[in-house]
């Protein structure tokens, strides 16, 4: 015989192949959503690894900006006081000092100085005449005057980047009649 002669034989085998396409073609769709399901778990897990990154570089970021800006503010805390010295100096000097030359180029050099502590964040605190305010005064004395009003400042107050890095240290004005200087 030939083959292909006997269709008997040749039947039962394509029967068979069918059988089994049919039944690969029944599991194939669970096999299929199994994979769909797989796929979309580490999808989920890959985009919750990604923005945990990003929010570890953000954090770390922000970490080092804080980091510099307080390095920043403890190097400018310790010029404060020269900056204080020099604005005193150079707001009542002496009649002798000032027909000398040598103050206006020191009062140059000094604005200069005031500018670029400015230009790194470095703002004095507006005191006189506003009200008192805890968070950027630092009430010494209180007088008789408007109350709660800053009469005098004692000492000048800065801001570094919008946060008080010296509060101002003032008088402020009290309604009562009483003593005329009270310390606090």
């Amino acid at each position: 015989m030939l083959p292909g002669e006997n269709g008997d034989v040749d039947r039962t085998e394509k029967e068979e192949e069918t059988t089994d396409s049919e039944q690969y073609l029944e599991v194939l769709p669970e096999e299929v959503k199994d994979e769909r399901e797989k796929a979309q778990f580490y999808l989920a897990t890959w985009q919750r690894a990604q923005a945990d990154l990003e929010n570890y570089r953000r954090r770390v970021q922000q970490d080092r900006n804080e980091a510099l800006s307080m390095a920043s503010g403890a190097i400018l805390t310790k010029l404060l006081g020269a900056v204080d010295d020099l604005d005193r100096a150079f707001a009542r000097p002496s009649s002798e000092m000032r027909k000398k030359e040598w103050v206006d180029g020191a009062r140059l050099s000094f604005q200069k100085l005031k500018t670029a502590l400015e230009s790194e964040g470095l703002n004095p605190i507006d005191a006189l005449g506003k009200p008192f305010d805890p968070r950027y005064h630092e009430a010494i004395m209180r007088r008789s005057g408007d109350d709660g009003i800053v009469l005098e400042e004692l000492r000048k107050g800065y801001t570094l980047n919008g946060r008080v890095l010296r509060p101002s240290m003032v008088v402020v004005g009290a309604a009562e009649d009483g003593d005329s200087e009270e310390h606090q």
